[in-house]
């Protein structure tokens, strides 16, 4: 055999022992960090949506959960769903953490734990800009096609309202409240009702205008599994923190301008 064959020979067995190496060293220098599951419905802007430019969910409650992850030593993984199939998500055991705008009601507060409230939010009626129909509160929604969401505390709203006085409104549900606003540009329905500040953004970005603003006071909570007191705990003392920061200020100023 020649010399340079058992040269070459050699080199092969150190670059296979040196893979062998950064094989085995690698989970050493990978991040040891907890990965986080949020899911959200990226259909709420400004707190969750999709960046046209980048592709990517964006928005108050994603910048917040990110920043309390860091806090707290976590990484973070964005899963989209649908809103009405978060909890489910949830209970299952295929998300860690709901932030996507969920009001804190006693019926979830049943299956789910919420941690202190972060926002409050009214429910707010919206209808196509130059509409001659400019409903000023729910009797004027009486006899008319109004889009919600599925498995929204505005859903809950008019079927409440039907529930009680007896008067028929013909509720429209949707997916998604950016299809329920493009169905209402299109004509489709007679006017949406959706929570004030994203009823706010939708008014800046889309062909449509509030009419009416209903109080409601609503609040705002990350969610978790009933079990997770842990990460509860650490949530509701981060969170605590950060709501009296700069930080947290310069969330709202990048979305809201406020």
């Amino acid at each position: 055999m020649r010399i340079t064959t058992l040269i070459v020979i050699a080199v092969i067995l150190i670059a296979i022992i040196g893979v062998a190496i950064v094989i085995e060293l690698a989970p050493m220098y990978q991040s040891s960090k907890k990965v986080l599951r949020v899911g959200t419905s990226p259909d709420f802007p400004p707190f969750e949506y999709i960046d046209n430019k980048t592709g990517e969910v964006v928005g108050i409650d994603i910048d917040l959960v990110k920043a309390l992850a860091k806090k707290l030593g976590y990484d973070v993984q964005i899963i989209q769903m649908d809103f009405d199939g978060l909890i489910p998500a949830l209970i299952n055991k295929q998300i860690d953490i709901i932030a996507s705008g969920m009001t804190i009601t006693n019926e979830r507060a049943q299956v789910v734990a919420f941690t202190i409230p972060y926002w409050r939010s009214d429910q707010a009626i919206v209808v196509r800009r130059g509409s001659s129909f400019k409903p000023m509160g729910l009797d004027d929604l009486v006899g008319r096609t109004v889009g919600v969401q599925s498995g929204t505390t505005a859903q809950d709203l008019l079927q409440k309202y039907v529930n009680s006085t007896g008067k028929q409104i013909n509720i429209k549900i949707y997916t998604s409240y950016v299809l329920a606003v493009q169905d209402l540009e299109n004509g489709n329905v007679d006017a949406v009702v959706i929570d004030s500040p994203v009823a706010s953004m939708f008014e800046r970005i889309r062909n449509v205008n509030i009419t009416a603003v209903i109080p409601t006071n609503e609040s705002y909570g990350l969610a978790v599994r009933k079990e997770d007191t842990a990460l509860l705990n650490q949530l509701n003392n981060a969170l605590k923190e950060f709501l009296n920061t700069t930080d947290w200020q310069a969330i709202l100023q990048k979305y809201l301008g406020v």
